[in-house]
């Protein structure tokens, strides 16, 4: 990335750092995958109970890998051979997980996170039920406003998730939402967390590159 483009998409993370702490949420900036690992070290223990949401960019980072190192009581969702009972079991654990790593579908320029979910579980544990929530995002997440944010969900994150899943969706052959009715459909609840009564529990590490969808 051009060196100037970065300083530019750095400089308006760090004023999203900002609106997320004033809305009693932490913030942090890293500049590789790295530090990134160093930050998670600092914000959970050896041993700890540790879930996930489905995320692309979890895995782009390295981020799944290192939880399945052994150091964590990792609740892996991905193991192979899992049934619907095991995946449903490992979801309903989650909330009473230590820490509950996902990413955003995006993130406000005022410190408001925006995610759509299709089941439900990784929005409810990002709402409540984990002591930790660790967001992860590259800065192409960050989006001006809430208009923005659900721009972005129809037009990158339902139709590249919906391709990614082979679901059978009018986006995963147009592109973009048509606000279907399919039974595929991966855009069932929609949350907006605008702040945070808990202090020291929602931390959204920013990755200075772009990651995910």
């Amino acid at each position: 990335m051009n060196k100037n483009i970065e300083w530019v998409n750095e400089k308006r993370a760090e004023r999203v750092i900002a609106s997320l702490e004033k809305n009693n949420m932490n913030g942090y900036l890293v500049r590789s995958k790295d530090e990134l690992l160093k930050k998670i070290e600092e914000l959970i223990k050896d041993g700890d109970t540790v879930g996930c949401g489905g995320s692309m960019t979890l895995f782009e980072t390295g981020i799944i890998d290192y939880l399945r190192s052994g150091k964590y009581n990792f609740l892996d969702r991905y193991k192979d051979n899992l049934t619907k009972d095991d995946i449903k079991k490992i979801y309903r654990q989650a909330f009473f997980a230590d820490a509950y790593f996902s990413s955003t579908n995006a993130i406000t320029e005022n410190g408001e996170l925006y995610n759509v979910d299709g089941t439900g579980n990784r929005v409810a544990a990002l709402l409540y039920g984990p002591e930790k929530i660790i967001i992860v995002a590259g800065l192409n997440k960050i989006v001006k406003n809430v208009e923005e944010a659900i721009a972005r969900t129809k037009d990158i994150v339902a139709p590249a998730n919906a391709k990614r899943l082979n679901r059978k969706t009018p986006c995963a052959k147009v592109g973009y939402c048509v606000e279907c009715q399919s039974e595929d459909r991966i855009c069932c609840e929609y949350t907006l967390i605008r702040r945070q009564t808990i202090s020291n529990r929602i931390h959204v590490i920013f990755i200075s590159e772009n990651f995910g969808y």
